[in-house]
């Protein structure tokens, strides 16, 4: 990450009082210390901290003190351990330090919360769904469920719209730009793929979906990448005709690696099929996984 000089400048003195206050919140007992006898510091010391963390004392004082050293995602990490630094934190104290931010990722969501869920159902009649990086189904609403058939899910196994799109014959797709629109999914795909490479469930899940199709295999192999960004898509549905919305993707608090997708209908004739679309909702739910 490249930040400009004067930047830098102005982040070096928050970061050292960001972590003069870290440390004063915590004391020797929080890490299986002594308390000591003459101690006049809140927390620990600085010295305690380079020892708790495996970095000299030197090092540890002058990033302290906001002089401009350079500082690996190694040390830092090691450091906000020592701190008890939670994500939000940590994360903070990557942007002040001016170290590229990578979170931890021990398993990718498979629920959303009620908060999310609620938004979800309230934006019907647009439909709506929560996908993580993988275009996991994670929820939907009704309106979405009315777009696309997710019966087929239920079919191939797996709560994955990838799966829905590529595992199908061709003339089943309810894409109707199939050759355009796939091409960027899996493009996205590779995008987010870069912070997962070497994941088992990644890896798993591209393996088995590049042997069920030879075309996302010849897509992938590709190497095209490009992030989630608003689309005009083309859908075919059998009770209504074609329907043209656009898709617009919105980040979620505390779910870096997810996005709730809302399609709207594009024109008057699509916004009209939407419509008979609910009069002919039928009473179905996602497949279990």
């Amino acid at each position: 990450m490249t930040v400009a000089p004067a930047t830098g400048r102005r982040r070096r003195p928050q970061l050292a009082a960001f972590l003069r206050s870290r440390r004063a919140r915590v004391t020797p007992a929080d890490v299986g210390m002594p308390p000591g006898l003459r101690r006049r510091t809140p927390g620990l010391r600085r010295e305690e901290v380079a020892q708790l963390s495996g970095v000299g004392v030197t090092w540890y004082t002058w990033l302290e003190q906001g002089r401009p050293i350079n500082a690996s995602a190694q040390v830092l990490d090691a450091v906000a351990r020592t701190l008890r630094l939670d994500q939000t934190e940590r994360e903070h104290l990557y942007q002040l330090a001016e170290v590229p931010y990578a979170p931890d990722r021990e398993a990718d969501a498979h629920t959303v919360d009620a908060e999310v869920q609620g938004i979800v159902d309230a934006l019907d009649p647009h439909p709506a769904v929560v996908y993580n990086a993988r275009y996991d189904i994670l929820t939907a609403n009704a309106a979405y469920r009315d777009l696309f058939d997710l019966e087929v899910l239920r079919d191939i196994g797996v709560r994955n719209v990838l799966w829905m799109l590529f595992a199908v014959p061709e003339p089943d797709c309810p894409l109707v730009f199939r050759d355009v629109e796939l091409p960027v999914m899996v493009a996205t795909l590779r995008g987010a793929y870069g912070r997962h490479v070497g994941e088992p469930a990644w890896e798993s899940f591209v393996r088995r979906l590049s042997a069920a199709s030879p075309y996302f295999a010849e897509l992938w192999s590709g190497g095209d990448v490009v992030p989630p960004g608003p689309r005009v898509k083309t859908f075919r549905h059998a009770a209504v005709g074609e329907i043209r919305m656009t898709s617009v993707s919105l980040s979620i608090d505390g779910m870096p690696d997810c996005r709730i997708v809302v399609y709207t209908p594009d024109d008057a004739e699509s916004a009209r099929r939407t419509a008979s679309l609910r009069e002919l909702r039928p009473q179905r739910e996602i497949p279990p996984s």
